[in-house]
């Protein structure tokens, strides 16, 4: 027999592991992060135990003192995690044990395999929460230089064309709608997190008479009328990662918003658009070219959303393939969830600081706004007005377009006769149709444009974000 077997399951072995082995399988160099979710778990499965009656009331009280204790040496930096006892677990366990001699019964009726389980989906319910809060720090940003530049108007594109005039505001409400559909994401993460899975053992429960919903409630693991949810199968408890994975997905959609985003935002600030400017101290200078203001911090953003996907395919592959139940290939499903939460959370702030100090070109948003090639659609919707067919009318404005490039002169400086020789249903009043206040007010219905729904959406979103 080895002289020191591994703590938990080494009576059955006659030699410890390698060296190598040691360090090729150990998790508490990134599970430690787990320790507050292990120890409200322990304290949860101890107050359960007592309960049963499976360890009396005084050492119940013992171990939740000396996993308090252990807790605030964690929270301090003072406690030494040792990673030949590979995990968090473990590593608690043992220095509890040390002190306090009933420890040796916490572990009744529990398995590592329900133990991380649970671990893992109460960090899934706190990490949705901070990503949530993270989201909607950024969107306040983005909504406050929405309703202070309310009035300016610059080009929406499509193809990355010029298209059609719209508020600027209208623009970042349109974030905000992406915003919006990540904290759903995640709160939708979240309710799945919400079943306690202590209970299941390592596959197929236990013998001993616990009370699996005394747990689940003692954790917050209740419905919306606190009644315990407790998960229904033993096997797929201990083996299912669809939380990582949905988590993990809702970071990365929530990446590729934040990319896109960004991508507005690296073109406006560009020379070619000049719509807006970076605050300096999200931007950075060239080691060669003093005039340079780089958009480091939104290039980086779009780099992020590439790092996110990948943490989410990480967890696919690594699933894909498992046998049911626990597999230790599954203790690789912890780095890439912990990056995602830290990495999205982080990716909001940024936003939220840029948009804090975004400088608005009202000037320059102005220019590119007058290009009146913007109103042609209008300038079809005129016709259509007349009793023109909307095909015979987008006909007649391309011709019209192709006239004014044609003379080298803007769609609403041609001669009310050159109009007209494009099709007869053009009248006196045709460029009416340029006046852009008209245009973007004639955009009164729900989801468009126009002033009084854009004052209409920033007063629902003040609602929405300060409730």
């Amino acid at each position: 027999m080895a002289k020191n077997p591994q703590a938990t399951w080494g009576g059955r072995f006659s030699a410890e592991p390698s060296a190598l082995m040691l360090q090729f399988s150990e998790s508490v160099s990134f599970d430690r992060r787990l320790a507050v979710f292990d120890i409200q778990g322990s304290r949860a499965h101890a107050a359960m135990l007592a309960h049963v009656g499976l360890i009396s009331p005084a050492e119940r009280d013992a171990i939740q003192a000396g996993l308090d204790q252990l807790q605030r040496e964690i929270a301090a930096g003072g406690f030494k995690w040792d990673t030949a006892l590979e995990d968090v677990h473990m590593n608690i366990e043992q220095a509890l044990t040390k002190r306090v001699p009933a420890a040796a019964k916490l572990h009744t009726a529990r398995s590592r395999n329900d133990q991380v389980a649970v671990d893992m989906r109460l960090f899934f319910k706190q990490a949705c929460a901070e990503a949530q809060a993270k989201i909607r720090g950024a969107a306040r940003a983005i909504l406050a230089t929405a309703g202070a530049k309310a009035d300016v108007l610059i080009p929406g594109y499509t193809h990355l064309q010029r298209a059609q005039p719209v508020p600027l505001a209208h623009h970042l409400l349109a974030w905000l709608e992406m915003l919006e559909r990540d904290d759903g994401r995640f709160a939708v993460v979240a309710d799945h997190a919400n079943w306690c899975p202590l209970g299941s053992g390592a596959i197929a429960g236990t013998t001993l008479p616990i009370d699996r919903e005394f747990t689940a409630r003692v954790l917050g693991f209740v419905d919306a009328r606190g009644r315990a949810r407790v998960t229904q199968n033993s096997m797929d408890a201990v083996a299912d990662r669809d939380v990582f994975i949905e988590f993990a997905a809702a970071c990365a959609i929530a990446g590729v918003h934040l990319s896109r985003i960004a991508e507005d935002l690296v073109l406006w600030s560009s020379a070619e658009f000049g719509f807006v400017s970076l605050p300096d101290a999200f931007s950075t200078g060239s080691s060669l070219m003093p005039q340079k203001k780089n958009p480091d911090s939104c290039e980086l953003l779009r780099g992020k959303s590439a790092r996110l996907q990948g943490n989410l395919h990480t967890l696919l592959t690594l699933v894909k393939g498992l046998p049911l139940t626990y597999n230790r290939d599954l203790q690789e499903d912890k780095p890439p969830v912990f990056d995602s939460l830290d990495q999205v959370a982080l990716c909001f702030e940024v936003l939220a600081g840029v948009m804090a100090g975004l400088e608005v070109k009202a000037e320059r948003c102005a220019a590119a706004v007058a290009d009146p090639a913007l109103l042609a659609t209008d300038l079809a919707d005129y016709l259509v007005g007349k009793g023109v067919p909307f095909r015979e009318a987008h006909h007649a404005v391309g011709a019209v377009v192709r006239l004014a490039e044609a003379k080298s002169v803007g769609l609403d400086a041609l001669t009310l006769g050159q109009v007209q020789s494009v099709h007869a249903a053009f009248a006196a009043d045709w460029a009416k149709v340029f006046d852009l206040r008209r245009a973007m007010a004639a955009r009164s219905g729900v989801g468009m444009p126009g002033p009084a729904q854009v004052r209409r959406q920033l007063a629902r979103w003040r609602k929405v974000l300060t409730d």
